[in-house]
């Protein structure tokens, strides 16, 4: 037969079917040698099944023989092959019924069908095989009454089998409905223990606005207490340092010894109250963005003599020795904030300096790309523990112990110091070793302003007034943000392609920086929207990407002056292209600039 030559079986038997009793000695063969070869009881009862209704078909055609077989490649298979010499094709309905039980393979022309029941890989061995040979030749008789019960009790069987199965997956589905209710259990738990969680954040985040508007509040109401009160207490502080001096001037003949010097005592103690009262006031100002630089250069030299002249009246018989060593660098600053920082340094190093030195050494150095000016401030005092040199950083707190060793002050002096230095564009660090005394470092910027860039139109700097940056990529604009703004007096950024139209269109800007993936309105339709718009075709537009150059759509990037890797950019690269932009170019419409 075709199947059994085209996959190489093994026959096993084969006989001729002419009668009704061949018919049942079919069944019962396919059935035991299915058993023999491995194959599910189930499976056993369809081929049995299948072979019978198209025997019984086929019953009463001319030369009918079926031949069992075994093919071991590439699948192990049970092959039932049944072919006749009779022009005579098998009826549909008993095909239709074979199918719906096993595979079967039916060629009208060819007069033969092939069924095939799949075996597990037990099935290919030689000893299965001849197994199933002798299950088939042990049924080469068989009566009615024997097909007939064989039969009744594979439907049994059937039966039987089904039930169990019924029986399994109603208890399966009992379990998975079960499971299915403790999982909609847990669900609304989780969600109601959600929703709780998310009541409580909510009520957490409304509290935490309302603390820090009490604590805005509350600052704005301290700051404003110090500055009434500064106010305040100036013009009587003013009057009676003012009354002291005219009594030392002008009635000094009428003063003894002892009254002279209570009076220059008043007046030294006034002083000192209207030293206190001005930083009171400088801090109210700073805390509350009112203090402003007056930048201008200094002469450290003369400031610094100063300054030493001032300090002398903090020395004192057996105190530390004050050095301050002159210095002819130049700094661009505002002297009397510069001035009041060093001082209070110095007055509190010397304050807590009972013997020794306090020394100021002014140096020159470089960092981040700028010139310093380092001031130091070195004293062999008491020191600070290191579990309190932060918190001298706050306002009117004093080291542990300071008042039993008879030295008082505000606490206001280092804070109030920190502040102008961050003013001034610098910074202020502190180490100290309890016993052997202190180092204040004050770093600041010697070109004065902490953002100073090049005015516009300077020499060597591309000089744009304003320049739009469209990005939606907050830390690339905010890394790029520090170059842009010495590159421009202003910058302007725009999150959203869809805004950028409106911005260029308001500002007027010297040029567009313009990133290509936007989330609203990409940075192609941007280009061509600033390319029709008469009033902004003229604008120069540069574009950063992160997109590789062979990705890049060229034809709609035509209006861009120049195109930029962002993973390449770098300070030379972009002032570079944007030195050709700006109020003094010749020409913002002219040419379409080099793409990178």
């Amino acid at each position: 037969m075709n199947s059994f030559t085209a996959l190489g079986a093994d026959p096993l038997v084969s006989f001729p079917l002419s009668t009704e009793q061949d018919v049942f000695l079919l069944r019962r063969s396919g059935k035991s040698a299915a058993e023999a070869l491995g194959v599910e009881k189930q499976d056993q009862i369809r081929l049995a099944t299948a072979l019978s209704e198209l025997g019984r078909d086929l019953l009463g055609s001319d030369g009918l023989t079926v031949v069992f077989g075994v093919a071991r490649r590439p699948l192990p298979l049970l092959l039932v092959g049944m072919d006749w010499t009779e022009d005579r094709a098998l009826g549909g309905e008993a095909v239709k019924a074979a199918s719906r039980l096993v595979s079967v393979h039916y060629n009208p022309s060819e007069h033969a069908v092939t069924v095939e029941q799949p075996l597990t890989a037990d099935g290919r061995t030689a000893e299965a095989i001849e197994q199933a040979r002798e299950a088939v030749l042990a049924h080469t008789e068989s009566g009615v009454l024997d097909d007939t019960r064989a039969q009744t009790s594979d439907l049994i069987a059937a039966l039987v089998e089904s039930r169990a199965q019924r029986e399994e997956l109603r208890r399966l589905n009992a379990e998975l409905e079960e499971t299915n209710r403790g999982v909609v259990a847990l669900y609304s738990e989780l969600s109601e223990e959600l929703e709780e969680t998310n009541r409580g954040v909510v009520a957490l985040y409304a509290e935490l606005e309302e603390k820090s508007r009490l604590l805005r509040e509350a600052s704005e109401a301290k700051t404003r207490f110090w500055a009434n009160v500064s106010h305040e207490l100036r013009t009587p502080v003013n009057s009676v340092v003012g009354l002291a001096r005219l009594l030392l001037e002008f009635d000094g003949d009428g003063l003894d010894e002892e009254q002279r010097r209570q009076i220059g005592l008043i007046s030294a103690s006034g002083a000192t109250l209207l030293a206190l009262v001005d930083e009171l006031l400088d801090v109210a100002k700073a805390e509350s963005g009112r203090l402003e630089p007056h930048w201008a250069p200094v002469d450290l030299r003369a400031a610094l003599g100063q300054l030493r002249g001032t300090l002398r009246g903090y020395e004192s018989p057996g105190a530390a020795e004050l050095i301050v060593n002159e210095s002819g660098l130049s700094i661009v600053s505002d002297e009397v904030m510069l001035t009041r920082v060093l001082r209070n340094l110095l007055s509190n190093a010397l304050k807590f300096t009972p013997s020794g030195t306090v020394r100021l050494d002014v140096a020159a150095d470089r960092a981040d790309g700028r010139d310093q000016v380092v001031f130091t401030v070195s004293d062999t005092g008491i020191g600070i523990p290191e579990a309190e040199q932060q918190q001298v950083f706050e306002e009117f707190y004093q080291v542990r112990g300071t008042h039993q060793r008879g030295r008082s002050g505000t606490g206001l002096g280092l804070p109030y110091a920190r502040r102008l230095t961050e003013l001034l564009g610098g910074s202020l660090t502190l180490r100290s070793e309890p016993g052997a005394g202190t180092v204040v470092t004050v770093m600041l910027p010697a070109d004065g302003r902490p953002d100073a860039r090049p005015e516009p139109g300077e020499p060597g700097t591309p000089g744009l007034a304003v320049l739009v940056t469209v990005d939606d990529d907050d830390a690339f604009r905010a890394s790029i943000r520090p170059l842009l703004e010495r590159i421009a007096g202003r910058v302007i950024e725009v999150a959203e392609g869809g805004q950028a139209s409106a911005t260029v269109r308001r500002e007027r800007p010297d040029a567009v920086l313009l990133d290509l993936h936007l989330p609203d309105l990409d940075g192609y339709a941007v280009l061509a929207e600033l390319a029709s718009d008469p009033s902004l075709a003229a604008v120069p537009v540069v574009v950063l990407t992160s997109t590789p150059a062979a990705e890049l759509d060229r034809n709609r990037l035509t209006h861009a002056r120049a195109v930029l890797d962002k993973s390449a950019l770098n300070a030379t690269v972009l002032a570079g292209v944007l030195s050709g932009f700006g109020p003094s170019a010749p020409s913002r419409a002219s040419g379409k600039g080099d793409t990178a």
